[in-house]
């Protein structure tokens, strides 16, 4: 392979969509060129034709789009190319890691079984022997810890990073001269995000294939890519190398962009608070224990062990750690819908283990949740001034008290009054996640859960979602239980900090202690995962 010629070339590329009788512009005169062993990185908002460029590529578009202008693999022309000879280059020529592997695996085949799948759709000649041998080696090259058991196992029966290292395993296995990554380590965890990410940078480098990286995290763009586009309503704003955009950007929309990414150790520090001794928290668990109970032929299974937390009004809770960790499932447990094996659980003085059904319903009332999807937490049919008032439905609130209660707390997000009337799908990413938040507060609760709330927004939605939950948790004083894998979003909103790892919360203290001085070995790696947004830092490394 020549290195001096680019794999992929794209000129004035533009994606269109017929909606209500007219062409609406997604994407307009996109240029870019990546040569061997380089990885570009697409940046940009939700909506910015990031995807939609990418996706063009393949001609994946749906059947509404259309795209135009010219895009070459190695001199071939793929705008315009017949289905057939695109249905040859996907997956064998170009292939693509998407950003939920549960999704794009077929829930019903091993992974094995897809792996040698699209080795014989691409290798006529392969026997399904040939096919296993092969997809093996994948495995192993992808570092599964077991590749004969990845092999068997279905989707479900991995974790979320065995999922993506087995997508990406059949991603390459035709050895493809271009790998798209859309949003490839979104839904990871810091220390599997760490090690996906050393994965892929070896098999670029391994592979010598050129890489068109989309995501919105600058952590990941800084430690992966050797050159950047950064895209806002469908046009490019500013192109260069990663290490120029991030040191010199020119374009005002970038400089935000780059200003909104939360950064490890840049947030302000937090004074102790001294506790009177008669001050009573909000959250109390003392010891306590949650089990999964055993299902059919799957055991049961102990998640939580021996927990002790407290939260204060007016203090916010960081819980951090691994996929798996335990954390979700404390989440849940406080909102009284997980049991209890054992041990003490209280919320605002009222405890929540062998409590009636009654009790249950009244303590829920002082506790509000927001949900990591907003999109699937919300009532797809209803207006989202029905979703948002439903609490106050239940609480018995009569409708003129319920409309103005509605109307303020849709003030206090910064939603426009008139929003009521719109249904989720109407409203972005952000925008939703806004509503999610107006209806965990729509009875001034005294304990706040969220769980994972930013970890699928962009980096500026991201950046004033959080904005506005710390605004109204100073104002309102309720103490939060913030859930997160994002160290840097932690530190930015977190009191106090609490470390889990495999059930048992293994540190906590003030974030400061934390962050800058952890005792804790496996904390410690936490840390160090984080990606910094500093390609210079990245490549000193």
């Amino acid at each position: 392979m020549d290195n001096s010629k680019p794999i992929i070339e794209a000129s004035e590329l533009s994606v269109d969509f017929w909606v209500d009788g007219e062409w609406v512009m997604a994407a307009s005169g996109v240029n870019f060129s990546v040569k061997p062993g380089d990885v570009l990185a697409i940046v940009g908002e939700s909506g910015s034709g990031k995807s939609t460029s990418a996706m063009s590529l393949l001609g994946l578009l749906p059947v509404n789009g259309r795209a135009s202008g010219s895009v070459k693999l190695q001199g071939e022309e793929l705008i315009g190319a017949d289905k057939k000879r695109l249905r040859e280059i996907r997956g064998k020529e170009i292939a693509v890691i998407f950003q939920e592997p549960m999704t794009a695996l077929n829930p019903v085949y091993t992974v094995g079984f897809q792996i040698v799948e699209a080795l014989q759709v691409h290798f006529k000649s392969m026997t399904k022997a040939q096919g296993k041998v092969r997809a093996l080696e994948l495995l192993k090259m992808v570092e599964l810890p077991d590749p004969e058991k990845a092999f068997n196992s279905y989707p479900h029966e991995l974790s979320g990073g065995q999922r993506q290292r087995a997508m990406i395993a059949q991603s390459i296995s035709c050895d493809p001269q271009l790998l798209i990554a859309d949003e490839p380590t979104t839904a990871l965890d810091v220390t599997v995000q760490a090690e996906i990410l050393n994965l892929m940078r070896d098999l670029n480098k391994r592979l010598n294939s050129a890489v068109i990286l989309i995501t919105h995290d600058m952590g990941v763009v800084a430690e992966l890519s050797d050159f950047m586009i950064v895209m806002k309503d469908g046009v490019v704003v500013e192109t260069g190398t990663t290490f120029d955009v991030f040191k010199t950007p020119k374009h005002q929309y970038t400089k935000d962009l780059l200003a909104a990414v939360p950064k490890l150790g840049a947030a302000e520090t937090k004074p102790v608070i001294e506790r009177k001794a008669t001050e009573q928290p909000v959250l109390r668990m003392r010891g306590l224990n949650i089990e999964y109970p055993k299902r059919g032929k799957v055991p049961a299974f102990l998640a939580v062990k021996d927990a002790d937390l407290d939260i204060y009004p007016g203090e916010v809770l960081g819980l951090v750690g691994e996929s798996g960790s335990g954390k979700t499932t404390i989440g849940r447990a406080v909102v009284g819908l997980l049991p209890i094996k054992s041990g003490e659980l209280s919320v605002d003085g009222q405890a929540m283990v062998g409590v009636s059904r009654q009790q249950l319903i009244d303590v829920r009332r002082n506790i509000g949740i927001v949900f990591q999807d907003p999109g699937s937490s919300l009532n797809p049919r209803w207006p989202i001034g029905q979703s948002i008032a439903e609490p106050l439905l239940l609480a018995g609130w009569d409708s003129p008290t319920r409309t103005n209660r509605v109307s303020e707390l849709l003030d206090l997000v910064e939603l426009p009054r008139s929003y009521r009337n719109r249904y989720p799908h109407e409203l972005s990413g952000g925008q939703r996640q806004r509503v999610g938040i107006a209806r965990a507060l729509a009875l001034s609760p005294k304990l706040l859960v969220a769980d994972e709330p930013t970890s699928a927004l962009d980096v500026s939605v991201q950046a004033r979602v959080l904005e506005l939950l710390q605004e109204i948790q100073k104002e309102q004083q309720f103490a939060t239980l913030f859930i997160s894998h994002d160290l840097a979003v932690v530190d930015l909103l977190s009191d106090r900090i609490a470390v889990m790892r495999l059930g048992v919360i293994v540190e906590q203290g003030h974030k400061e202690q934390i962050l800058r001085n952890p005792q804790v070995d496996y904390t410690k790696r936490l840390i160090s995962a984080v990606p910094i947004p500093d390609p210079s830092h990245n490549r000193s490394r």
